[in-house]
């Protein structure tokens, strides 16, 4: 890999040293630190700058069991979570089906973007997308049209937490990269 010097090394470090965190103390998420990440969606690329999302910020600890209860794929037990949703019906008032990528696109392009500022201001964040969206729409009683798409928690890392895992065998990055042909 070729490292690169100059301006941005601390967000190209801040992207390699990001992990997805599973295990977290029970120190709460400061409101500060919580709206710092809830901020950096909005700068985040949206198609058109259309804003076509909604994000419910989640801290009371019965509501993040609740969320745990209907996200198998909620490992992390976090003091925090950001659902982010999409308001479909805003989606459709642009005159965009539900076949369109673009909401889903932008909900990745938000949620890369919280995860690197939460990772920058020192919390662990792991993404979710394996929950029941009509039991989260009900917890969090939703407005109609909106829709859960993916979950965002939040904590302080707990040292004792496992390391990454090591990729076994498989594709070496150099593999999953094909540059055009002349």
């Amino acid at each position: 890999m070729n490292d690169t010097t100059g301006p941005g090394d601390a967000v190209l470090r801040a992207i390699r040293t990001r992990r997805v965190v599973r295990a977290m103390t029970v120190e709460p998420v400061d409101r500060r630190q919580l709206e710092a990440v809830l901020d950096s969606a909005r700068y985040a690329p949206h198609a058109g700058n259309r804003r076509l999302h909604r994000y419910v910020a989640v801290t009371r600890p019965a509501l993040l069991r609740a969320l745990r209860m209907v996200s198998p794929g909620m490992l992390q037990r976090p003091r925090a979570a950001i659902v982010v949703c999409v308001d479909w019906a805003r989606v459709e008032s642009y005159g965009f089906g539900p076949a369109n990528p673009g909401a889903y696109i932008d909900v990745g392009t938000a949620a890369a973007t919280m995860l690197l500022a939460a990772h920058s201001i020192g919390l662990g964040a792991g993404p979710v997308t394996s929950f029941s969206r009509a039991a989260v729409g009900t917890l969090l009683n939703l407005s109609e049209g909106l829709r859960p798409e993916l979950i965002i928690c939040l904590g302080h890392p707990d040292r004792q937490q496992q390391p990454p895992m090591r990729r076994r065998g498989g594709q070496a990055w150099a593999d999953l990269i094909q540059w055009e042909r002349g």
